[in-house]
């Protein structure tokens, strides 16, 4: 049986360059899914119906919410408004969680 508490930021391995993610909760009403990045790796600019909240596990991260930067560190968390254009990018290799609410 697997342990009931765990370090989010030990559930995901970095990958030289690449993003890797690992989603740990998928219900209709939102997701929980955990990020690796990189650095120097990002998410272009694109746009969610939902709102969404970062929280970074680890690194550093610049996340730009409608042409507005975002300079995150460990235990720092946004808020990524549904229909607003958002994108991110790897300052230095980052882990975040990220909870989409769908409902």
């Amino acid at each position: 049986m697997a342990e009931p508490v765990s370090k989010m930021k030990d559930m995901i391995a970095y990958q030289d360059g690449s993003i890797v993610s690992k989603e740990i909760i998928k219900k209709t009403s939102g997701t929980v899914t955990i990020f690796a990045f990189d650095q120097d790796q990002g998410l272009s600019e694109h746009t969610a119906p939902f709102d969404a909240l970062v929280h970074i596990l680890d690194g550093e991260a610049e996340i730009t919410i409608s042409g507005e930067p975002h300079r995150l560190k460990v235990d720092e968390m946004i808020i990524m408004p549904g229909g607003k254009p958002h994108a991110l990018n790897a300052v230095k290799r980052f882990k975040m969680m990220l909870v989409m609410v769908r409902s």
